[in-house]
């Protein structure tokens, strides 16, 4: 069977799933904080039909030569690039400028997981959650619920600080609630988990989930932005020019399929 006709099958299947990335980068064009992720590829081992022959006895090498037997996915990588800034002016709307993710907990006892969505609000018990109901993390802790009795509103500087305005009109900073910025070593190993949260593997960083203020030019975080969230980072022109190039690389390898088949049924017709 012809060589041929398995790679154009494997640039199929590659461009394919090109495709499908594409398409989940388009379809979330609108997610706040969704980060796009691109496929790249790498060739298959080639078949080696003659090896090398090293220069001796005053004879020049030879070159290996050597078949390719296709294309297989390297890896589907996620690109932590920044979104751009959206004003919503609610308060509880923030967004990281910088570097960092947000923590979020599901339940008193349930995992942690990262966020660049930072479309936060007050639930009925003063905590600050998340549109899933996720609370929200401070430093090792979820936030502390807000008093309302006590603080009429409040607003959150760029370090994460919540401050509260009083009844009699004076302001100061609220205990027990300041963001959580975590910094990760590799923010490509994060694992996507869907709701916009990302679980954090080994691979993400050696040393777990670790609490930091935001805007700690030391830890390198960013600065919190209330009032602002962040976009995707989806840019739509450069997905559809891929997309065509997709397009055009799926269509030149299923015209290697045609025409393999072809230089068979040439040879099926050599006995009649």
């Amino acid at each position: 069977m012809l060589r041929s006709l398995y790679s154009g099958v494997s640039g199929m299947r590659g461009f394919q799933t090109k495709l499908d990335v594409i398409g989940n980068n388009i379809a979330n064009v609108n997610t706040i904080g969704f980060k796009g992720s691109r496929a790249m590829f790498k060739d298959i081992l080639s078949q080696t039909v003659a090896g090398v022959t090293a220069p001796a006895d005053g004879n020049g090498g030879i070159n290996a030569k050597q078949i390719g037997l296709g294309v297989t996915l390297a890896a589907i990588d996620t690109l932590h690039t920044p979104g751009s800034a959206m004003t919503t002016n609610v308060v509880t709307d923030v967004r990281i400028d910088g570097d960092g993710f947000f923590a979020v907990q599901a339940g008193e006892d349930g995992g942690v997981f990262l966020t660049r969505d930072g479309n936060f609000k007050i639930d009925a018990a003063g905590q600050v959650v998340t549109s899933d109901g996720y609370r929200v993390m401070g430093i090792d802790a979820p936030l502390e619920p807000i008093d309302t009795a006590t603080y009429t509103a409040f607003s959150i500087d760029q370090s994460g600080q919540f401050i509260g305005v009083t009844i009699d009109g004076t302001t100061e900073p609220i205990d027990g609630m300041q963001l959580a910025v975590v910094k990760v070593t590799n923010p490509s190993g994060l694992e996507k988990v869907g709701g916009n949260m990302y679980r954090v593997t080994p691979n993400a960083s050696a040393e777990g989930i670790v609490y930091s203020t935001a805007n700690d030019p030391e830890v390198g975080t960013g600065a919190i932005i209330s009032g602002q969230l962040e976009m995707s980072n989806v840019d739509l022109t450069g997905e559809f020019t891929e997309m065509i190039v997709a397009q055009r690389g799926f269509q030149a390898n299923s015209k290697i399929i045609t025409t393999s088949d072809e230089v068979l049924q040439e040879v099926l017709g050599l006995k009649r």
